[in-house]
């Protein structure tokens, strides 16, 4: 049995609970945008800037990434520093827990980089087979 687990042993699915506080980190984790700035952040050789990142992640918008950056700023994840420069310079870097998350969301993409092709044959595969018609019932 695991004695690192954060759940008694009477609870071993706790984090499936509605009331799991484990679920709001999830949702923050599990968000396309919050993934991408982890591992970017984790990848980059020091901090970096929100223009960079905008860069860097094709398709994100400022919004969005104004907002996914505050989410992982609230949660512990990313720090933000500004440098009282005319205009001021705003960083951003992994912050210890943001370091952790970012090795599971860096190796969810490098997953999903080394399995896209099998994916994409497996969906073509699916759309296929239900867009043939039914066969008949006996």
């Amino acid at each position: 049995m695991d004695t690192t687990s954060k759940h008694s042993p009477a609870e071993p699915h706790a984090s499936y609970r509605s009331d799991c506080p484990s679920r709001t980190v999830v949702e923050v984790l599990a968000n396309k945008w919050s993934m991408y700035v982890l591992a970017a952040l984790r990848r980059a050789e020091g901090p970096m800037r929100f223009n960079e990142l905008r860069r860097l992640l094709d398709g994100i918008t400022q919004k969005m990434l104004t907002q996914t950056l505050r989410t992982l700023e609230r949660d512990g994840l990313v720090e933000r520093t500004v440098y009282p420069t005319t205009p001021p310079r705003v960083e951003y870097a992994l912050t210890e827990v943001g370091v952790a998350a970012g090795k599971l969301t860096t190796a969810i993409a490098d997953w999903s980089f080394e399995h896209a092709r099998e994916i994409l044959a497996a969906r073509a595969d699916f759309d296929a087979r239900s867009r043939l018609p039914a066969e008949p019932v006996s």
